[in-house]
């Protein structure tokens, strides 16, 4: 088995598309499966099923896919030792969320753009559950996780902030200057959130669904934070999401204290051997990400 087909399979069985999978090796789709069909002739099995125009992989594929894993995290080890000396460089598929995307990593992403340009860093949008289940598959190098727990199954894990949250109005909601609110006192407000499967969102609804308040979903934090600061309700964010805000008096804190504590994590799959690239990236996080806390 060539090193070359094992990196093409891993990528075909990522994306489950062969047309995207050569866009992102640069390959033509022709080379693409080509390249499929001599791994599957030299194993002697298929590795993916044809459906139509979609594609998923075989038992045989699902058993193939760990040791690809491992094979090609083996081969780039091998590289890293012998180009010890070399500039860093390699690819890193980073599974991230918006809230972490926006405030907490410009300061790592511009310090690799401008200290490590052949570092190529590809950010991909999911939340939790997703993000854990793409670092066990080997989909993801390293994931961000902004979640209570921090002992996740089948992987390792590194917490590198707590995260405080704050409970948000506009300046003129009639809850702004009440003291020591309860949960209770939040039955009747307007609450307003980013989408279901963020993690502080899906707190903040757990705690409250005793009082059934209405939830107005918003989507995105930013648009989020304009429609609290129109007046349209509340909404329990990330104390760095809403700093700039804050300071500015265009919102203003609720004095309501979450009875739940989420920690900012970067994880990566158990037993994976971290490409030098890749190791760099963990240690610049750890120490870029918890100068930023508060």
């Amino acid at each position: 088995m060539e090193l070359r087909l094992l990196a093409t399979f891993e990528k075909v069985a990522d994306v489950l598309s062969f047309t995207r999978a050569a866009a992102e090796l640069g390959y033509a789709q022709s080379s693409v499966t080509a390249q499929i069909r001599s791994l599957e002739s030299s194993l002697g099995v298929d590795l993916f099923e044809r459906l139509g125009s979609r594609i998923r992989l075989t038992e045989a594929g699902e058993r193939l896919l760990p040791y690809a894993h491992r094979m090609t995290e083996l081969a780039e080890e091998a590289r890293t030792a012998v180009a010890a000396t070399a500039e860093p460089s390699g690819a890193i598929a980073i599974g991230t969320m918006e809230s972490l995307t926006s405030y907490r990593l410009p300061p790592l992403l511009e310090y690799f753009h401008h200290r490590y340009p052949k570092v190529r860093l590809t950010l991909r949008p999911t939340l939790g559950d997703e993000t854990r289940q793409a670092l066990r598959q080997g989909t993801y190098d390293v994931g961000f996780l902004m979640e209570p727990e921090t002992e996740h199954e089948g992987l390792e894990s590194e917490v590198l902030a707590p995260e405080p949250l704050v409970l948000v109005a506009g300046p003129d909601h009639p809850l702004v200057g009440r003291t020591a609110l309860t949960s209770a006192d939040l039955a009747e407000a307007q609450l307003v959130g980013t989408e279901p499967g963020c993690p502080y969102r899906d707190l903040f609804e757990a705690e409250l669904r005793e009082w059934a308040p209405p939830f107005m979903e918003f989507g995105t934090i930013e648009a989020t934070k304009r429609g609290v600061a129109a007046g349209l309700g509340v909404a329990l964010l990330p104390r760095v999401a809403v700093a700039e805000e804050l300071s500015a008096g265009t919102l203003v804190e609720l004095a309501w204290e979450a009875p739940f504590t989420l920690f900012t994590q970067l994880a990566w799959r158990r037993g994976k051997r971290l490409p030098a690239h890749v190791r760099l990236f963990v240690e610049q996080a750890r120490r870029l990400v918890s100068e930023q806390r508060g």
